[in-house]
């Protein structure tokens, strides 16, 4: 690379669409490589900036729209607690606002890749045999030739043209998108194509990223939001049945309304845990129990596990990054699934 553009210029791009080649003339760059294609991402992305479609691999006289590079939301320092404070700014319906794309492991678990030399045969075998639905060809990781995928095998012979790699390649528009770029950003991608490349900060490719492993990512993030959506209505349909607004409103820490559904998740505890350090309290849920008339059931074990779910609340309600534990979830499931046998 000969010249590196000021941030005030690369910002001058922003929210326009512009030849790849001015891009490359703004660097200095004739030729794309494995080095100028990373220095150039990495030189937008630190003036906050990436292009729509990859620059890396579209033809110098093609389109692409500069546009903001979404970064992960900055989490603050010190973590937090499960405490009853900070429970009440956990909004009970709270989703992911941001994810990047490099946040599902397939885009940075690598990719099987063949070289322009490999022959159709081969590459189809590494297909059947990998269980592959898409194959890109590519020169070091960096530069790409297409996308070989059953789809554009299909059409090959539809359109009776010679069997070889050359023509059973996507060429056109290969989907490849930036690690950091923002997953919802790449979603309308992943639906058209059933699959995008993903490149990683230096400017190989990282992984792909399929319709199945979007399904997979959102499945095991929105399960657990679900059942504690469950839970938490089946609390409120049986204590709301049992107890009067006074009893509620004696619980509530925030608000005085008296109504059910006014409550914050730990406000159950204290509806109906005995052993808390506030003894009036403590006493009102005693009679709060006992008006639930749930005799079959052991009053500890049932706040032990209320308890552990208002742990697993908390922390989905911070949209953890890594998925939910397995033991986590059948704590969650199988509370809903005692809480369905007990209210009718």
């Amino acid at each position: 690379m000969t010249a590196r553009p000021t941030e005030h210029e690369l910002l001058a791009l922003k929210g326009t669409t512009v030849p790849v080649q001015r891009i490359l003339d703004l660097f200095g760059v004739r030729v794309r490589n494995h080095r100028t294609v990373h220095e150039i991402s990495q030189a937008l992305a630190d003036a906050g900036l990436t292009t729509l479609p990859d620059f890396g691999v579209c033809g110098s006289r093609e389109e692409v729209d500069v546009v903001a590079l979404v970064s992960a939301a900055a989490k603050p320092e010190g973590g937090g607690t499960d405490g009853d404070a900070e429970e009440e700014a956990l909004p009970s319906h709270a989703l992911p606002q941001r994810i990047l794309l490099g946040d599902l492991p397939s885009a940075r678990r690598g990719v099987r890749c063949v070289g322009p030399g490999h022959t159709l045969a081969q590459t189809t075998y590494l297909m059947r045999t990998r269980g592959l639905a898409q194959v890109p060809v590519t020169t070091g990781m960096a530069a790409i030739h297409g996308v070989v995928t059953w789809r554009s095998v299909a059409k090959m012979y539809e359109l009776g043209k010679d069997q070889t790699l050359d023509n059973a390649m996507e060429k056109d528009s290969v989907p490849v998108a930036d690690a950091r770029q923002e997953l919802f950003i790449s979603l309308p991608t992943v639906k058209e194509h059933g699959y995008v490349l993903v490149r990683g900060d230096d400017g190989c490719l990282s992984g792909i990223v399929t319709t199945a492993d979007v399904t997979d990512r959102f499945e095991g993030a929105a399960r657990p939001f679900f059942i504690v959506g469950e839970i938490e209505s089946l609390l409120r349909r049986c204590l709301g049945a049992a107890l009067d607004r006074e009893a509620i409103r004696a619980a509530q820490r925030i608000g005085n309304s008296g109504l059910i559904t006014d409550l914050a998740f730990g406000d159950y505890l204290t509806l109906l845990n005995g052993e808390q350090g506030n003894a009036a309290q403590a006493q009102r849920a005693d009679a709060n129990w006992a008006a639930l008339n749930w005799p079959a059931m052991d009053r500890n074990q049932f706040i032990g596990h209320l308890r552990r779910v208002k742990a697993i609340r908390n922390r989905i309600a911070h949209f953890d990054e890594k998925p939910l534990p397995e033991q986590q979830m059948r704590e969650l499931t199988s509370f809903a699934k005692l809480l369905r046998d007990f209210v009718s």
